[in-house]
C-alpha cells in the first residue's frame, strides 16, 4: 500500500503506482490492469477522483519527468538483489531506497551537495575501526593486491558451496576443491579468492546516466565488500556490461581497494558541468 508523510516530503511507492503516474502526466487513462494502483492512489490522496495530481507530488514528478542525472545501485547480498537509487532534477534531488520482501521503495528528497554521501550511504561504504592498510594484513593474504580467473571458476565455487548440505562441512576446503580444479590459480592468489567469497557481505554495482534517451553517458563501478577482507573493485568484466556480454570464460580481475578509493570513485561517476552541457547540446 502506497503511503506519503507531508512533513518530510516523501513517498512509499512501487513501480505500478509510478506507471500510474505516468499515465496521468501524459493526460492518458491508466490501463486496466494499473486500476487497484490507481486506487490505492486516490484513497490516501495523492491523485484526485478525476486523476488530477496532489500538489504535493509536483517536484517528485518534476525529478522524475525531466531528471538531469540517474543513479541506480544494484546491490546483492544475503536477501538478494535490491535495486536502490538517486534521482537528479534541475531543483530537486530524491533518494529511493528498497526493503527486502516489501514492494515499495521509499522516496525522500536530499541536499545536492550530500549526493555522494547518499551513494555511499546506498552500498554501505565504511572505513574499518583501524586503517584499512593495517587490517589488510589481519585477515587474508597482505601480498595479494590483484586476483584474475574467469567467471567461470567463480561460479563453480558458488556452486559448490550451495551444493553444501552437512552443517558440519568445512565449507573452506570444499571451496578450495572447486576453485582448484575450475581454475589454473595458484597460491596465494587460490586461497585468497575462497577467503574473499566466504567473507562476502554483498556485491554491488553503482551507474550513473545523463543525457537524451538513445545518447545517454553512462559511468559505472563494481565492488565486492569483503567484510574484514575489505573492498576489492572488480575492474573486469568492465562495466558498464550489457545483457549476454559476460560468459564462463570472460575474465574476472580483482584488485583490492580501499574506502578512500572507492569514495573517489564514486564521486567520478557523476557528471560535472561540461558533461551536462555536452550532453545537453548532444540532445
Amino acid at each position: 500500500m502506497p503511503s506519503f508523510d507531508s512533513s518530510r516530503g516523501r513517498f512509499k511507492l512501487a513501480d505500478r503506482h509510478l506507471a500510474v503516474f505516468a499515465h496521468l502526466l501524459d493526460k492518458e487513462t491508466p490501463p486496466a490492469e494499473l486500476h487497484h494502483s490507481l486506487g490505492e492512489l486516490q484513497q490516501i490522496g495523492l491523485v484526485g477522483p478525476e486523476g488530477e495530481l496532489s500538489p504535493l507530488l509536483r517536484e517528485f514528478l518534476t525529478a522524475l519527468a525531466r531528471p538531469v542525472v540517474m543513479i541506480q545501485a544494484e546491490v546483492t547480498g544475503q536477501h538478494g538483489s535490491l535495486a536502490h537509487g538517486v534521482v537528479v532534477g534541475q531543483d530537486a534531488v530524491f533518494s529511493h531506497d528498497a526493503w527486502p520482501g516489501e514492494e515499495e521503495s521509499e522516496y525522500v528528497p536530499i541536499e545536492p551537495k550530500t549526493l555522494v554521501w547518499e551513494m555511499a550511504r546506498k552500498v554501505k561504504l565504511r572505513r574499518g575501526e583501524r586503517d584499512e592498510s593495517e587490517s589488510a594484513g589481519t585477515s587474508g593474504d597482505a601480498r595479494v593486491s590483484e586476483i584474475t580467473t574467469t567467471m567461470g571458476a567463480l561460479d563453480a565455487v558458488f556452486a559448490a558451496l550451495e551444493g553444501v548440505t552437512d552443517e558440519t562441512a568445512d565449507l573452506r576446503a570444499v571451496a578450495v576443491a572447486a576453485l582448484s580444479a575450475a581454475s589454473d590459480l595458484a597460491e596465494p592468489e587460490l586461497t585468497a579468492l575462497v577467503d574473499l567469497t566466504l567473507s562476502l557481505d554483498a556485491t554491488w554495482r553503482m551507474t550513473t546516466a545523463w543525457g537524451a534517451e538513445g545518447a545517454q553517458s553512462v559511468r559505472s563501478i563494481a565492488v565486492w565488500d569483503c567484510g574484514p577482507q575489505g573492498h576489492w573493485l572488480r575492474v573486469r568484466p568492465e562495466e558498464p556490461i550489457e545483457e549476454g556480454q559476460v560468459g564462463p570464460e570472460s575474465t574476472l580481475r580483482l584488485v583490492r581497494s580501499s574506502a578512500g578509493e572507492v569514495w573517489e570513485k564514486l564521486a567520478d561517476l557523476l557528471p560535472d558541468q561540461a558533461d551536462l552541457v555536452k550532453a545537453g547540446a548532444a540532445s
